[in-house]
């Protein structure tokens, strides 16, 4: 089974930039697709973004098309979230999370979560 670990969050201005990463170990990251969730307080866990087995397909929810791009390195083990024009409704913690079947919004189709990094966003 495959681990996951996110990283590249913390505080910023809204308007500013992250790029998050999700690094993967203990599985052939190359055979997954990969997915970016969110989970504000007080809210349910929703789909961000994610990512086909080689990278030529992406899928973004409402909120982060054209803000947010995913993409990945296979030789790198890495799954990245390039975040721009940050609102403080992007306000959560974001959870990176593996899939044996195909890029989806359910996240009951992901098998695999990291353990989360904190993106907060200030006016």
């Amino acid at each position: 089974q495959v681990q996951l670990v996110e990283s590249g969050g913390g505080l910023v201005q809204a308007g500013g930039s992250l790029r998050l990463s999700c690094a993967a170990s203990g599985g052939t990251f190359s055979r997954y697709i990969m997915g970016w969730f969110r989970q504000a307080p007080g809210k349910e866990r929703e789909f961000v973004s994610a990512i086909n087995w080689s990278g030529g397909s992406t899928y973004y929810a409402d909120s982060a098309k054209g803000r947010f791009t995913i993409s990945r390195d296979n030789a790198k083990n890495t799954m990245y979230l390039q975040m721009n024009s940050l609102k403080p409704d992007d306000t959560a913690v974001y959870y990176c999370a593996a899939s044996y079947y195909y890029p989806s919004a359910n996240r009951y189709e992901y098998k695999y979560w990291g353990q989360g990094t904190q993106v907060t966003v200030s006016s």
